[in-house]
């Protein structure tokens, strides 16, 4: 895991991926570099394509000087003037139009992200979105970027458990299960995973939130919790008994508790972080309270990721009308990593 910065050595830049480059990866990674100056974001540098992020600005209208560069170590001296951009080539693009023949520069870009991180040269990896229906399309064995990012980590090894986490200033999600479908979650929870999934979000609050001493609470999988088995048996049989089992061993952890009366102002209050069962029961609460402010962030690995917490969206792409707020956010994020965890926690309040 990269650390803070060595004393008397600059912090070292994000690795920040071009993501799918018909999407508005392009776009808000111009306009958040464009506006340096005012949204004080720290370094970073785009693994994508010079040719394809210079078009994008012209169909923009952004002023953004492009500087291809041999290496992160160069991002520091060019930054201030020019988008360091360390080439990946990519066929032609056409914003708003995703073609399979993008999907092999769309991986390396990820692959050598992570690689450059996991080398010392990079803060973190930094991911703007992707398509996972376009890379699906061209052979991508994974459901999405955490399952890929948990293989590049465990290269060599045994692979670690990822724990996506959705992280805003008024509310931290974790989802136990993720890119599954709906009725495959009861089959696969387990106690063990719950356990495993938690430690790993209590570390990682402690690591890069600052929080001493996280508090979780546990949504129910089932309506009502399970209504004391009424509607179902896996909160009773799986869910309480991994609850347990983290409360004796000195965790905070509560629940499980219904999922609809966890999410109001003064519930939130009481914890750090909500675990929740599956994909969509942390992300809608999420999204729907700060979907300008989110980041998703992936612990577990052996390095921090972070990513704007939305999709492609193409109908945005090449208009003007992507909002970089969320990719701001998890550059700050990737910083605050550079140097030390309370940095982190100050980048999401």
């Amino acid at each position: 895991m990269t650390g803070p910065s060595t004393p008397g050595r600059p912090a070292l830049p994000a690795a920040l991926t071009m993501g799918e480059p018909a999407g508005i990866g392009p776009d808000i990674t111009l306009s958040t570099w464009a506006g340096r100056a005012g949204n004080g974001v720290g370094p970073f540098f785009v693994l994508g394509d010079g040719r394809v992020m210079a078009e994008r600005a012209k169909l923009l209208g952004l002023e953004v000087p492009i500087r291809e560069i041999g290496a992160p170590e160069e991002t520091l001296a060019h930054f201030a003037g020019a988008l360091p951009v360390l080439p990946v080539p990519c066929p032609e693009v056409v914003p708003g139009e995703p073609r399979g023949e993008t999907a092999a520069a769309v991986i390396r870009a990820i692959e050598e992200a992570v690689a450059l991180t996991l080398a010392g040269r990079a803060s973190a990896v930094v991911t703007n979105p992707i398509a996972k229906s376009v890379l699906a399309r061209a052979g991508f064995p994974h459901p999405g970027h955490t399952e890929f990012l948990a293989e590049l980590s465990g290269r060599g090894g045994v692979a670690p458990q990822p724990v996506m986490m959705l992280a805003a200033p008024v509310l931290r999600a974790v989802p136990v299960t993720t890119h599954i479908a709906l009725r495959d979650v009861p089959g696969a929870l387990t106690r063990e995973l719950i356990v495993r999934i938690a430690r790993i979000t209590v570390d990682g609050l402690i690591r890069h939130f600052a929080v001493a001493r996280p508090r979780l609470l546990f949504a129910g999988l089932n309506p009502h919790a399970g209504e004391d088995g009424l509607m179902g048996h896996e909160d009773e049989e799986i869910v309480r008994p991994a609850v347990s089992e983290l409360a004796g061993e000195g965790i905070d952890a509560r629940g499980p508790v219904s999922a609809d009366t966890m999410f109001h102002a003064e519930a939130r209050a009481t914890y750090d972080a909500a675990i929740c069962m599956y994909h969509d029961q942390a992300l809608i609460p999420v999204k729907t309270l700060a979907f300008d402010e989110a980041v998703n962030v992936t612990l577990g690995l052996a390095f921090l990721r972070t990513s704007p917490d939305h999709g492609t969206a193409f109908a945005l792409a090449g208009t003007g009308r992507a909002r970089e707020a969320s990719l701001l956010a998890a550059l700050a994020l990737a910083a605050g990593q550079a140097s030390g965890a309370s940095g982190a926690a100050r980048a999401l309040g």
